[in-house]
Order: C-alpha cells, then sequence, then structure tokens
C-alpha cells in the first residue's frame, strides 16, 4: 500500500504529513544555506588552518577578538542608585 492509498483512506492523517513535510523542507534548506555561509568552513583540503586566516577587526560569531567594551549609561545610574 502506496503513501497516497493509505493518506486517501485515512484522510486524517493529511494535515499531519503535510505539516512534517513542511517541517523536513524547512529544516533542510536552513542546513544547506548554513553550509553556503562564509562563517562555515567544511573544506578541508584548500583551507586546512582557517584560523590563520582571520581578521581580529571583523566580529565573528563566538569569539570577538580586542572587543572594545564601554559601560552603559543607564545601567551604570541604576547600579549607584541600588547602592
Amino acid at each position: 500500500m502506496g503513501l497516497f492509498q493509505l493518506l486517501m483512506k485515512k484522510k486524517e492523517l493529511i494535515p499531519l504529513v503535510t505539516f512534517i513535510s513542511f517541517a523536513a523542507v524547512g529544516a533542510s534548506s536552513f542546513a544547506v544555506y548554513s553550509l553556503q555561509k562564509s562563517d562555515v568552513i567544511i573544506d578541508r583540503k584548500r583551507n586546512p588552518e582557517p584560523w590563520e586566516s582571520v581578521d581580529p577587526t571583523v566580529p565573528q560569531k563566538l569569539v570577538t577578538i580586542n572587543q572594545q567594551w564601554k559601560p552603559i549609561e543607564e545601567l551604570q545610574k541604576v547600579r549607584k542608585a541600588t547602592k
């Protein structure tokens, strides 16, 4: 019995199959999109040591090198008021 025959026999499964297939297509398309971004490196043959080509002035996703921290004025006012 094929999938379409089963769906025609039990029509209450049609919304379930529709939502599950929509979620599967969305998840797989996001995975393909994520692999094509420039931040993701999966090519070991052409770039075996990718950390050597990192520009320290460009913010990275997980680690930012030489980030300048500035205090937030509103937070400083709240800290002074609560002390």
